[in-house]
Order: C-alpha cells, then structure tokens, then sequence
C-alpha cells in the first residue's frame, strides 16, 4: 500500500512539471466535466420522459363505461378540451370544465373550482402570453395551475370554466365541441382511462426519447469522448520516455498504471465534481435551458437523482481514468527503432484537396441537376459525405500554401516568430488536417442537422410564408358551439371596422367532384373584396390577385375549388353563420373579417371578444394559421439541435485548439533561446498565433461557410432553418476559443522562454 501511495504521488509530481502538465489537466478536467454532464443529461431525458408520462396518466379523465351511466353518476364534471395558440407559436390545450353534479371532481392542479366565467392558467403560459393579454383572453383570471397538473414546468395549458356552464346535452348539437361526462382523473378512479385523451399537446409533439438522446449522444457524449482520446495523449512525448524507464528498472505495468492514475486523478476528479455540482443544481429547482426557452423540471430530475448527480459523474471520473492507462500501457509502434524518422509531407493531401471543391459544387448544383423525387437526396447526400471526407485535406493544403508565403515574406522582413510558424505550416500539413478535421465535420453535422430538422415542417413553412405575404386585414373566426344568431349578431357588431362574409365549403358539388366553395357577403363586403355584387347566385372564376380573401380561399378550397357568390345582408348572414356552426357534418364553414382600410386585424382582441360573446369562444386567426403553428414545434425542436450541436462545436474547438497547443508547448523550451537572439518574446506570441489560432479560424469561418452552403439545397428561409444568427454563433464559437487557447499558449511559451534565461538577464 505504501509502493501505491508513492507510485500516486510520483504521478501527481510528474504531471505538474511536464512542459505540457497544464494543459493536460485542463483538458483531462473538461472531459471529464462535459462526459459527466453528458451522461447525467442521458439520464435527465429519460427522467424527464417518464415523469411527463406519469403526470399524464394522473390527469388523464375518466369516463363514465356509457353515456347513460354518466348521466347517473353522482359525481360528474362535464369536460371539453379544443385548442388554441399565440401568435407564431405552437398550439396548445384549453380545456372547458364545469360540475355537473354532487362533489364534481377537479382537474390535478386546481385546488378550487373557478367561478362561472374564470379561467386558470399555466405560469409559462401566462409569461409567454402576457404580450397579447392572455390572462383575460378566456374570462377573469382565478389563479394558476399547479405543479402536479403540469406535465412539465414550461407547458401551455388553460382550464376555462363558462359563464352559461357547460352541458353535453347542449353540446352535442355540433360535432366538433361535444363535452364529455367525467367521473374522475387518472388509474386510482373508477370509470374508463382512454389513452390519447389526456389534455395538453405534449405527447403529440415530443420526439420519441430515444432520439433526443440520441442528439445528446451523438452531439455531446461523442465530442466528450474525442476531447478524452486527444487528452489522455497530449503531453505523450514525455510520458513514453517516462513508461520506458519505469519498464527498465522491472516497474509492472501496475506500477505504470497507478503512476498514470496519479498524473490523471486530480484533474479527472475535479470535472466529474463540477459536473455532479452542475446536475445537482438541476435538483434543487427548475432550470431555464438558454436558446431553448425550456424549463427543466426539478422533481421530474430528483426521482432520478442519483443516478444523474452522483453515479454519472463516477462513470465520468472511471471513463476518464481508464481511458488515460489505456493510453500509458498501449505499445507504441516504432518505439523501439532507431532510425530518425523522416518528415512527410503528406502527398496524398493535395489530391483529396483538389476534389473539396468539386464535393461542394456536387452538393449545392448536384441536386437541381437531377431528376426527382430519389436522385436529388442521394446526389445531395454523396456531396456532403464528399465534402466530409475531402474538406480537412483542403484546409490543410491552403494552410501549407500559406505557410510557403508566410516563410518567404518573413525571410524579406527578417521576421523569426512568422518564419517558425511558415516553415512548420509548410511541412506539417497533416498535423493541419488533423486539427481542423473535428471543427469542420462538426460544423457540416450541425447544419445538415438543423436543415433537416427544418425541412420536416415544410407544410408550415409553405404556410408561414404565406402568412406573409398575405393582406393582414383579413382574419377567420371559426364559432364554436352551437350560438344563436343574436350571439353572432353582437359579435360582427362590436368589430364596426371590418366587413363579415361567410365562406361556405362542400367537397365533391362541383365538376369532376371538386369542392364547391359559397361566398356570402352584403354588398358593402363583396365591394371590399373587389367582387360584383349579383342579385342572384354567380359563379366566378375566382378572387383578384389583389383581393384579401384570395390566399383564404386557395387555402380553405385546396386551391382548385369552385367559387359561387351570394349576396347575402347582414340578418341573413348572421343566421347562416349561427346554423353553420351548429352543423358542420357536411360541409366546412369558415366567418371572414376584412377590413377595408387594409389595415391589420387584432387577432389576440378578437380571440378575447369572442369568448365574451360566445360561450365556448371562437377559433380566430389568419388563413392558413393552423399549419403555422403546428409548424412552430419543429423549429422550437430545433432549438436543441442547434444547441447540443453549438456545444459540440465549442468542446472540439477546444480539443482541436488544446491538442494544437500542447504540440506547440512542447517544442517550447527548444525554442526558448531564440527570446536571446531575436531579443524579445514576441516571437512566441507570432508563433501561438499561427500553430493554435490560424488553424482554427481558418476551420471556423470556411467550415461554416461551406456547412451553410451545402445544406442550403434542402432548406429555406425558414425560421426553423439555418439562420444568420446560428452561422454567426458557430462560427463565433470556433474564433473565441481559438483567441483564448492562443492567449493561453503564449503566456505559457513566454513563461517557459524567462525560465530559461539566466537570472538576472
């Protein structure tokens, strides 16, 4: 125990005086930190995944085995869930409650029942909202929804009750609002658990769990694993002269373990303790993940505690150690020979250059040049795979030309520190592309991942961008509920700016069973819209370019419907509205706004509007809103992708830039006299910029360049796409780490050139 304890102690001492023992441990330190947190967040996802499941089913209704036998429970609520959203956001569950009879029992999270015409909501949904007023959308405010009726912290979720109650005998007039007996909540209640009705639209949009994880695998985990290869190596020269004299004088390879575990150990234990802190904070209370907007539940997290602050860091820490004996004790080959290795130049990195280019051109043209649907993914996907293979080879060969100019004009100027870093460019390229080959493919890998995510909500897209260009001063109120015409009266009353129309929608009444579409509007709104204002009946050949309804009616009638004008005046508009919304098995109608003016509706005052006047509200929003809010999961979705990936990008930065400064360190005491016969330390400093920074600029700005370029052919000017904001990012990332290791590795390098000097010099 005692030969242990030295042999530990030999390894600690060791690791602090090598020329490279610092950086070693910094790197030993973030590997360990980012493995620990990466495999804690592994454990967090399936935390989060299984504590969202079992808050689902305690809220899931129960209903009674029949309607007849819910209508003699003695307990009852009437339950009825429809949807709304924000502006540009993802949709969200409103649930309408009201007790029907004796101790009606409540929804999880509400410890009261609200008063007829109050409405409970979500904290984030009320954060999110509070820009379009939402805490009076659907009535007073009466509180927020507890913890334990939340699947997670960051849902949207709302609990209306209606002023007039709620019936499902007077719901069951409309097919689309029928409210539903419910005899109680979750497993523990007696009655019929349905799965699929419990509220809330979590379990529609989340991912499955195994491909959340594996973006963390694959986008923190790896990069984890890629930083401990380069660590447990860096430093290696000294290391190997060291392994062999142990071996000389019979040390065992246990012996050169535990010298290894010593040199290691310190560095090893610290990350994995900053990343057991890390996750522990997760425990004692919900976090806000930057970029995402996301709400880490801190209960959902504790059930898993353990396993996540303590067992994944002790993974970490194990991971860490075994990887760096594994390291010490592995043969080196040509180890033992005696013959001076030569320097290669790497002849083969020209020829991979020369084919970068023609990579691009093949992913950026190649899919345009070819026939759909198959070829354009195939031709797209062997340029990027192309682009991959060939993109190091051409970052290094532009480096080695660089370096041949670098040396010529350090020659001319007597330049020391520019002539070092040219000629060692210039000989070196397949250190370069070693550098800079995880920087570049991370950065390809992110974006082809961003862009696919993007393309998945291309109906959205197609939909946002319609939004767009569309006339603002239109919007569609789609009545919920059977309302009398009074109701539909009062409501087109209390909106004097906008004219009303009724686009009536039957599939299959026209030629070749095309959809029939019926426009009824009063004279006023038919001259609003640019359109005739018959006496009876007419079919036109559809809206003006120029009218606000022309993108309404492409959308509602799939854009190749027929379109029939009724001149209809406002009492017989409001009639036909009201028995519209009480029938919709046959056919789709949908009650338009235009404004004149063209000037924008308020779609958020419209929304709390109809909740005034209608018991049940109203659907409002612009043509075609539906597909964009449905899109806006896929790009909150991508927000991870974005993140995990930036990190990713940030951790090989870091063990490309570490793996480049310690080679640099590691010639630094043979370069420390140069301090006394260029009389300065610049020369130090030039040459930390061009072995450390120049490498990964070049990798940060044209890997991003040509990431952003080759995954521009399956995306678009989307959101949820490749932004400037995420070229800038990741870019930015690579640069800001290669400014900082630089800093790092001339102070080291200058450190060292002083120690060298004599005293007092």
């Amino acid at each position: 125990m005692t030969l242990a304890r030295r042999l530990l102690a030999v390894g600690r001492v060791a690791g602090r005086r090598t020329e490279a023992g610092g950086v070693r441990f910094v790197a030993l330190l973030l590997a360990a930190l980012v493995l620990g947190i990466g495999l804690g967040s592994l454990v967090a996802v399936h935390a989060v995944y299984a504590g969202k499941d079992e808050r689902r089913v305690a809220r899931t209704p129960v209903f009674a085995p029949d309607r007849a036998a819910g209508q003699r429970a003695a307990d009852a609520t009437a339950w009825l869930e429809l949807t709304d959203s924000l502006d540009d956001e993802r949709p969200f569950s409103v649930v309408y409650v009201s007790p029907l009879r004796g101790d009606a029992p409540l929804p999880p999270g509400l410890d009261r029942w609200p008063e007829p015409g109050e409405a409970v909501l979500s904290p984030e949904l009320r954060r999110a909202g509070a820009g379009e007023d939402i805490d009076h959308r659907y009535g007073r405010l009466a509180g927020t929804i507890g913890a334990e009726g939340l699947d997670e912290p960051s849902e949207w979720l709302a609990y209306v009750r209606p002023r007039d109650g709620l019936s499902p005998d007077r719901a069951a007039g409309n097919t689309s609002a029928v409210a539903e007996v419910v005899t109680g909540f979750g497993p523990s209640a007696a009655g019929r658990m349905v799965s699929g009705w419990e509220p809330g639209w979590g379990g529609r949009n989340d991912k499955s769990a195994w491909m959340f994880q594996s973006v963390v695998l694959g986008l923190l985990v790896l990069p984890a694993v890629v930083l401990l290869a380069v660590a447990a190596r860096t430093g290696a020269h000294t290391r190997d002269r060291r392994t062999a004299l142990v071996a000389a004088l019979g040390g065992r390879r246990l012996d050169r373990a535990l010298i290894a575990v010593g040199e290691a150990g310190p560095a090893a234990a610290l990350g994995a303790v900053i990343s057991a802190a890390a996750v522990g904070a997760a425990l004692l209370h919900d976090l806000r993940i930057p970029h995402t907007d996301y709400v880490l539940s801190a209960s959902h997290l504790r059930a898993y505690g353990w396993t996540a602050a303590v067992l994944a860091p002790l993974v970490a820490f194990l991971i860490v150690l075994a990887a760096v004996v594994l390291a010490d004790l592995a043969p080196r080959r040509g180890a033992s020979g005696t013959r001076p290795r030569g320097t290669s130049r790497s002849a083969w990195l020209p020829r991979l250059a020369v084919l970068c280019p023609l990579s691009i051109l093949l992913a950026v043209y190649g899919p345009g040049l070819v026939s759909p649907p198959v070829l354009p993914t195939l031709t797209s996907w062997a340029g990027t795979v192309g682009t991959v293979l060939t993109l190091p080879a051409a970052l290094a060969t532009v480096t080695a030309l660089a370096g041949n100019l670098l040396t010529r004009r350090a020659r001319a100027r007597g330049l020391p520190g520019t002539l070092i870093a040219g000629r060692r460019s210039s000989t070196h390229p397949g250190a370069t592309a070693r550098l800079v080959a995880g920087v570049s493919v991370a950065l390809i890998v992110l974006m082809q991942a961003v862009a696919w995510q993007g393309i998945f909500g291309s109906q959205a897209t197609e939909a946002r961008q319609l939004s767009v260009r569309m006339d603002r001063g239109v919007a569609s109120v789609g009545v919920r509920g059977a309302v009398p015409a009074s109701a539909v009266a009062g409501f087109l009353a209390r909106v004097p700016e906008a004219e009303a129309v009724l686009l009536t929608t039957r599939g299959g009444g026209g030629p070749a069973g095309r959809s029939v579409t019926t426009l009824s509007g009063d004279c006023a709104a038919l001259a609003a819209l640019r359109l005739p204002c018959p006496a009876r009946e007419t079919r036109v050949a559809g809206f003006p370019d120029e009218s606000s309804l022309a993108d309404l009616f492409r959308w509602t009638s799939y854009g190749n419907g027929t379109l029939l004008i009724r001149r209809a005046d406002t009492a017989a508009l409001t009639e036909r509205a009201a028995s519209a919304s009480a029938d919709r098995d046959r056919e789709t109608s949908t009650l338009a706004l235009v404004r004149p003016d063209g000037r924008p509706l308020s779609v958020p005052a419209l929304k709390r509007l109809s909740h005034e006047v209608f018991p049940l509200g109203a659907g409002v929003g612009a043509p075609g809103e539906g597909d964009v809010t449905v899109g806006a999961v896929n790009r909150d979705q991508g927000r991870w992708s974005a993140l995990f990936g930036t990190i990713g990008i940030a951790v090989l930065a870091l063990t490309a830039g570490l793996s480049a400064m310690a080679e640099f360190l590691r010639q630094g005491r043979a370069l420390a006299p140069l301090s006394v016969l260029t009389g300065g330390l610049r020369v130090f400093r030039t040459s930390a910029a061009w072995a450390v920074l120049a490498p990964l600029a070049l990798a940060g700005t044209a890997g991003t360049a040509v990431a952003a370029a080759i995954a521009a052919p399956i995306t678009s000017s989307d959101e949820s796409h490749i932004t400037g904001g995420l070229i800038l990012t990741a870019a930015g990332v690579v640069l800001a780490v290669g400014v900082l290791l630089w800093a790092w590795a001339s102070r080291v390098a200058v450190r060292q050139a002083r120690a060298w000097r004599p005293s007092g010099d």
